[in-house]
């Protein structure tokens, strides 16, 4: 009798417990869906971090990287997917870390997982992030086959956004790798700082907005008018 009772007290117990998980699960699904309609972030990050404790989910975990990732919190981001190259990740698994690794100056370990991704699915909008993150590794080669593949495939609704004014601003993609080509040009042959201009110029001819462009016509053109011998 008393092994009964025993029983039926944890029957009762293990019962209760699932029932307030189950309770707890949809609170907190129900929860998530009000703060989106809401567009709270902060509340979508929290419905998302509890919802992974009470029933762990990797679709919900890379979801959770990549609301981190929209928000600018990067570390938060990586620090819940992790930063290794994984043949099992989801695409939106490999963007997070491929963008965040880029944002946190990681050239090297971003280009891995950007690599992947255009492995893939080609893009023009990932080749010109595999030519930029191979310029600043040192990777002209593989940047000007990146650039290429761009200029071939960019269409010219695409655009692509700059942040190095106060106001951010957008460029049609293809002048964007134009700009990309001239500063390869002049990193593989200093001589060659005419042919760079050039392909600048293309760039500033299909957007004559184009500030960064500008810049860097302006700091070539400069380097030209200095007397030989001159740094």
């Amino acid at each position: 009798m008393k092994k009964l009772v025993v029983l039926l007290l944890l029957f009762v117990g293990f019962n209760g417990i699932s029932q307030t998980q189950s309770e707890l699960l949809k609170h907190y699904q129900d929860y998530y869906q009000e703060m989106r309609l809401q567009g709270d972030i902060n509340g979508v990050i929290g419905a998302l971090t509890h919802l992974n404790v009470l029933s762990p989910s990797k679709q919900r975990k890379d979801t959770l990287a990549f609301v981190y990732m929209n928000n600018g919190q990067h570390m938060q981001a990586l620090n819940t997917i992790g930063i290794e190259k994984n043949g099992d990740d989801s695409d939106l698994a490999v963007q997070v870390k491929a963008v965040s690794l880029k944002a946190l100056n990681q050239p090297k370990r971003a280009l891995e997982h950007f690599e992947i991704l255009f492995s893939r699915t080609p893009s023009a909008y990932l080749a010109y992030e595999l030519a930029d993150l191979k310029i600043l590794t040192g990777d002209v080669e593989g940047a000007t086959a990146n650039i290429e593949y761009g200029i071939t495939n960019a269409q010219d609704d695409m655009k692509y956004a700059f942040y190095e004014r106060q106001q951010p601003y957008e460029v049609p993609l293809k002048a964007a790798f134009y700009h990309l080509q001239g500063l390869v040009i002049y990193n593989k042959d200093k001589s060659k700082i005419d042919d760079a201009i050039a392909s600048i110029d293309e760039a500033l001819k299909i957007d004559g907005n184009f500030n960064l462009a500008s810049l860097s016509k302006q700091a070539l053109e400069a380097r030209k008018e200095k007397p030989e011998g001159e740094n």
